[in-house]
């Protein structure tokens, strides 16, 4: 028996790749004792207003996505994580505007501090199954069925 397909794969034309500015994005899904995931809804006046996300944000130039990850949650939520008790989880693809998103989403189940709004307008403790009725950014929307099959 052989692996040849050659014969009965059609060959398509080669898709035409324009530059794109890749925006890499680091996001946690804190998940409390009840297996509930904290989300955090954008503040008025950015972009996404209003809508449901988890708490994190970009990587800056020279930064590890985890060492992004740990000062997002302190400036956003005055957390505290420790680097060994962020767990890589998946990530997400999508555009925006003239750049491409990059989404990273880690778990962690251990933090110190009582998670605060500080840059959101709200928090909100969620069952991942619950997620799917909350406006949520497109990034974040794919990870809510991975989210619920983990936790």
């Amino acid at each position: 028996m052989t692996n040849d397909l050659s014969g009965s794969i059609p060959v398509l034309p080669q898709p035409v790749i324009a530059p794109t500015l890749i925006l890499p994005v680091v996001a946690a899904a804190l998940v409390d004792l009840e297996g509930r995931v904290l989300l955090q809804q954008r503040p008025e006046g950015k972009s996404l207003a209003g809508l449901w996300e988890f708490p994190g944000g970009k990587v800056e130039p020279g930064e590890t996505p985890e060492a992004a990850l740990i000062r997002e949650l302190e400036e956003e939520l005055a957390i505290a994580v420790p680097h060994a008790c962020l767990a890589p989880a998946a990530f997400a693809s999508a555009p925006l505007g003239d750049r491409h998103l990059l989404l990273l989403l880690y778990i962690t189940r251990k933090w110190s501090g009582v998670p605060r709004a500080l840059e959101a307008a709200a928090l909100r403790w969620v069952k991942p199954v619950d997620m799917h009725v909350l406006p949520m950014p497109p990034a974040d929307r794919p990870l809510i069925g991975l989210l619920d099959a983990l936790i």
